[in-house]
């Protein structure tokens, strides 16, 4: 019976495989480039191209800030908004931390907590350099901001909600460092145009680098670093308000309900 099962197995594993072949070989598009794509790839990093380029050699942080930033900022109001409909639902649900709150007997053992304590601030540190470097390599604020929010989500997990509370890293503060960050995404986005205004100068809202009709525009380096306009503060306020937001639904997820 099992010499069957195994023939089986192999046959549906060798059956998939063939089909994956032909689908390869034949619902594949074709190879050519399409001129959008072509546009980005050309125009992402290209000094030569002072007027289009957005100087950020990470082309999909361009993407996502620059050339379709207006999507990204309604993207980041709509899960907002989700957090504060979570909080106005869950509000006076929970027990509050109490000065009876032991924390020496709460969660796991104290290997674990040793180890999340060494480890936490690692994580921390990941997750800035992931936001802090995504217009130049693979990353962003918001992957940089859900990889700090492992931190809190594993202190949870090993000292019990209750341990953050005790640390005041409340729901109130992480929507106050939530909205801050979203501040800081508003702001830089019309920081071009509040530039423009103040020069007599066109500017537009979202404007990066320096265009044909609006020669203005942030500078791409910072004393000689790199820093692709806006795209640096927009991944470090996205950071912000992506690793705050997440930590605030994890608390409100892991709050003590009260009896009856």
């Amino acid at each position: 019976m099992k010499l069957v099962e195994l023939v089986l197995l192999v046959t549906l594993i060798l059956s998939i495989a063939l089909l994956l072949t032909f689908a390869y070989m034949y619902l594949t598009p074709t190879s050519e480039i399409r001129n959008l794509a072509v546009f980005y790839l050309v125009t992402t990093y290209n000094p030569q191209l002072p007027f289009y380029t957005v100087n950020s050699p990470e082309a999909v942080t361009a993407i996502v800030w620059d050339y379709r930033g207006l999507d990204t900022l309604f993207e980041t109001a709509v899960f907002y908004l989700a957090l504060i409909a979570a909080l106005a639902l869950a509000r006076k649900l929970y027990v509050e931390a109490t000065p009876e709150f032991n924390k020496g007997n709460e969660g796991l053992s104290v290997i674990v907590k040793t180890v999340t304590k060494i480890t936490s601030p690692m994580i921390i540190a990941v997750g800035a350099s992931i936001g802090l470097h995504g217009h130049l390599t693979p990353g962003g604020g918001f992957q940089g901001g859900a990889t700090i929010a492992v931190a809190p989500m594993i202190i949870i997990i090993v000292f019990s909600v209750l341990y953050l509370l005790t640390k005041r890293v409340t729901t109130e503060k992480m929507l106050l460092l939530r909205s801050l960050g979203l501040i800081g995404i508003g702001l830089t986005t019309i920081s071009a145009f509040i530039i423009g205004l103040t020069a007599g100068r066109t500017t537009y809202v979202f404007q990066n680098m320096p265009k044909f009709d609006a020669p203005l525009g942030l500078p791409d380096k910072l004393n000689g670093v790199l820093i692709s306009g806006t795209l640096w503060f927009f991944n470090l306020f996205e950071m912000l308000a992506v690793a705050s937001g997440f930590t605030m639904a994890f608390i409100v997820l892991m709050l003590v309900k009260k009896e009856g």
